[in-house]
């Protein structure tokens, strides 16, 4: 009996612990007629966020009321913990700003570029992703390229 509760204590401290870690939730806010935007979702599900998908014609009303400027929209909206990732955003830079936690609304990936997470094709050029600032300006930062 005693070989049992050591065997016990063993297997259980051998487990990887990772595997019993929670998921991150997410919400993502998208058009219903949008396929890449799924493929985003099951992205970011590889990746470890549980992912609740809302599809929604008032995407421009999300945008406006979370301060995502126009030259910045994305193809859809995706809010985790207190920021917001605009369009096809790599989870190395979600999880960048999950974990530093910088005084920004979130990131953003404007538009829908060829290779990038959740959109078909091969990438063309390097994919900037840049931060949304609490003071919008015409030239915002390049928080990373991939």
């Amino acid at each position: 009996m005693k070989n049992l509760k050591k065997l016990t204590v063993v297997a259980l401290l051998s487990f990887p612990l990772t595997g019993l870690a929670a998921e991150t939730s997410a919400t993502l806010y998208k058009d219903p007629n949008c396929g890449c935007c799924e493929e985003y979702a099951k992205y970011l599900e590889k990746n470890g966020f549980d992912v609740e998908v809302i599809g929604t014609n008032d995407l421009s009303q999300i945008k406006a009321e979370n301060k995502i400027p126009k030259s910045l929209y994305g193809c859809h909206s995706t809010f985790i913990g207190n920021y917001v990732f605009e369009g096809h955003v790599n989870v190395k830079s979600v999880n960048k700003v999950l974990e530093e936690e910088p005084s920004i609304i979130g990131l953003s990936v404007p538009g829908m570029p060829l290779g990038s997470p959740g959109m078909g094709g091969e990438k063309q050029d390097p994919i900037e992703v840049y931060t949304l600032a609490f003071q919008p300006t015409d030239t915002p930062d390049v928080y990373a390229t991939y």
